[in-house]
């Protein structure tokens, strides 16, 4: 599993091999988290080397028990090119359609966490920048105020992703998030401290006093710090890949 990873802002680079070693790791520390939820949800990786194929993870699977090998390889078409399972209809269909509109979107994760999922189920619910996690998505939110039922075609999954714009996150009236990213680290790290901005925000309006609102000028200043440190995601993953391969490295496999 060769990983070359260069920091200074220039581009990470894995194979194949490695890109499912990661996305399995995520969707693992995911379920541990408590980000995912039944055997539904899907995260989808770019297949590196190829311009209109993704890794995603299969229909039926939990992820507490994913291993690299059970993560299926899907077409520009919606056929399985490698893997021995299928892929759930509307994991298809939302994916494809930001990766074929967002080139940049190397990885693509939509989930229903719990709190996350509950601010898109307030009437004009949004992340207010009210603490310091929140800052970390400062203008990079996107919010789609309808709910449009399940994505089952190609119109629905269209209709999404153009919400998207030029966003990294959408906030999915009642019904979750889809958090987007260059890699599967960036990715995973903004999903992780979203849900932590999002449990922040509900637990201190739960307390019926008014939210205390971070001026802009600060937001732009302490944003502009944690660019500074956009290296903590590469470390997290690799935290996580640690902590995994000591604790369950069937994962792996």
């Amino acid at each position: 599993m060769s990983t070359e990873h260069v920091h200074s802002g220039a581009t990470q680079t894995i194979d194949q091999t490695q890109a499912r070693v990661d996305l399995t790791a995520a969707l693992r520390w995911a379920d541990r988290q408590n980000l995912s939820e039944g055997v539904c949800n899907h995260f989808s990786l770019a297949l590196p080397g190829t311009l209109d194929r993704f890794l995603l993870n299969p229909q039926g699977i939990h992820w507490s028990e994913m291993c690299a090998s059970d993560l299926i390889v899907v077409d520009a078409a919606g056929q399985v090119s490698d893997g021995k399972h299928t892929a759930e209809p509307s994991a298809f269909f939302i994916h494809s359609s930001v990766h074929r509109s967002r080139p940049s979107a190397k990885c693509v994760l939509h989930a229903h966490p719990p709190y996350c999922t509950a601010l898109s189920c307030l009437d004009g619910g949004r992340l207010e920048m009210c603490s310091q996690n929140a800052i970390r998505f400062y203008g990079r939110v996107a919010c789609d105020d309808t709910y449009n039922g399940a994505a089952f075609d190609d119109d629905e999954g269209d209709r999404i992703s153009s919400k998207l714009q030029d966003r990294d996150v959408l906030f999915m009236a009642n019904h979750g998030v889809l958090v987007t990213g260059d890699s599967i680290a960036t990715a995973f790290d903004d999903l992780y401290y979203l849900e932590r901005a999002a449990m922040t925000q509900i637990i201190a309006m739960s307390a019926g006093r008014p939210l205390r609102i971070i001026p802009d000028d600060v937001c732009q200043m302490a944003y502009g710090q944690f660019g500074a440190e956009s290296e903590q995601a590469y470390h997290f993953l690799e935290a996580i890949k640690r902590i995994l391969m000591r604790e369950c490295p069937e994962f792996l496999e």
